[in-house]
């Protein structure tokens, strides 16, 4: 295995070395070109920055909390509310598998991240006068479709990130990397949780999330600005295949790879176990006791600590299983889900808001467990030259299970927001049995 130098005085290196915890001057640079050695301090660096401005600009137009709040401050139907998150999770994920081939044509494919970040920023930039400008019904459907939109940008920005990580950054500081962007997103949510919560003083004015998703906007064209000088060896661009060519291509897997076949029967599980979870929690807690701006901020100020606590426990371990960490998190998010019912129906009114905040963590620790975990699995297990292929089926497919299980939403309005918190349960104890099947990466 290959050794590179670096110039320890060099405020980029000493930057990736408090933030990978490497502060060794020659290091092995495996699984990345060659001549992308130099440039790893330097690429881990923007990647954490850009995380960074992204985790938190996620945080404040989270389709669990603040986007169903702000319809609900804003007096649209309920019945909006209920679509943001399936939406979230079907359009970022279902278009990968027909731009996976146009990015894999790309040399350089940090550019679609690049101008998928901006989109998002112009996006949230029309959301926020949005609710300045028009009445509240329009508003709220303007909300919807451009959230949808921007849903569609994310998810081709997420095929290129796995495929300008794994030729960016070596091999065993790839779970420290992600587990940094979400711990430094995590301690900023903390701070603009804080503000939401005391400096407003309790106020629901609608200009408030205004310029929270304002505020969103700016963070992700940072984000966009980052990645776009993220130093990528150009790479092989020609052999693309056409989207009839890549469908075929993804059937292939099913046949031809039974480990990709368990990896993806554990990321649906968890899909739905884990990550569609929250905002049944955050309904179970309206239901009980009710919820304003300042309750907003208690739930915002919980997820943002459990996001910087998960990144730190997680990081380290997803560099040396991330399988266990796929395991691991889904035991947190059943049980989350037990809590959340024990929250809603044991504890008693005034301590309710406070409870259903340690709920918010522990699902926000199973969430950044299980994003994080499966992460880094598909980029060390993928091969190097298929990871846009491996990550847009598995992410399609996910995206489709995530538009069918929003379906539930009309099983909470019949039956009860905790008869899918106990259904949710089990489908995260699957996912437990099903991330213990699966091989290691590196196998």
């Amino acid at each position: 295995m290959r050794k590179t130098s670096f110039d320890d005085t060099e405020p980029l290196h000493s930057a990736y070395a408090i933030l990978s915890g490497d502060d060794a001057t020659e290091r092995a640079c495996s699984a990345i070109p060659e001549e992308q050695c130099t440039a790893v301090p330097k690429n881990f660096v923007l990647n954490v920055f850009n995380g960074a401005c992204t985790k938190l600009a996620e945080q404040l137009v989270s389709p669990t909390l603040v986007l169903p709040w702000l319809v609900s401050a804003l007096g649209a139907p309920v019945a909006v509310a209920g679509w943001f998150v399936p939406i979230k999770q079907a359009g970022s994920l279902i278009p990968q598998m027909l731009v996976a081939a146009r990015i894999r044509a790309l040399a350089q494919r940090k550019w679609a991240w690049a101008g998928a970040g901006a989109s998002q920023a112009a996006c949230l930039a029309l959301m926020a006068m949005a609710v300045l400008a028009l009445p509240p019904v329009p508003a709220a459907w303007s909300l919807l479709a451009l959230f949808t939109v921007f849903s569609i940008a994310s998810g081709i920005g997420s095929v290129a990130f796995q495929d300008v990580t794994g030729k960016t950054i070596p091999k065993g500081v790839r779970g420290r990397m992600l587990a940094n962007r979400a711990a430094i997103g995590g301690a900023l949510t903390l701070l603009a949780a804080a503000g939401l919560k005391f400096g407003l003083g309790g106020g629901g004015d609608v200009a408030v999330y205004a310029a929270l998703i304002g505020g969103a906007a700016l963070l992700w064209l940072m984000a966009a600005g980052a990645f776009a000088v993220v130093e990528e060896t150009p790479g092989v661009s020609e052999g693309g295949r056409n989207m009839a060519a890549e469908l075929k291509a993804g059937l292939r897997l099913f046949q031809d790879d039974p480990s990709f076949k368990r990896y993806l029967t554990m990321r649906i599980a968890l899909v739905i176990g884990v990550e569609l979870a929250p905002p049944y929690f955050a309904l179970l807690a309206q239901q009980s006791q009710g919820a304003g701006l300042g309750e907003l901020g208690i739930l915002i100020f919980a997820v943002g600590t459990a996001n910087m606590l998960a990144s730190w426990m997680w990081g380290g371990l997803a560099d040396r299983s991330s399988r266990r960490v796929c395991a691991y998190a889904a035991s947190v998010g059943a049980l989350s889900a037990v809590a959340a019912l024990i929250s809603a129906y044991v504890v008693p009114g005034t301590s309710m808001i406070w409870a259903f905040a340690g709920v918010f963590v522990l699902a926000g620790i199973a969430e950044a467990g299980v994003r994080l975990g499966r992460k880094t699995y598909l980029v060390d297990a993928a091969p190097k030259d298929e990871r846009p292929l491996y990550t847009a089926l598995s992410n399609t497919l996910a995206g489709v299970s995530a538009l069918i299980a929003g379906g539930l939403g009309f099983v909470a309005m019949a039956l009860g927001a905790a008869w899918v918190v106990a259904f949710l349960a089990a489908i995260s104890v699957f996912g437990i049995f099903a991330a213990w099947r699966m091989p290691e990466a590196d196998a």
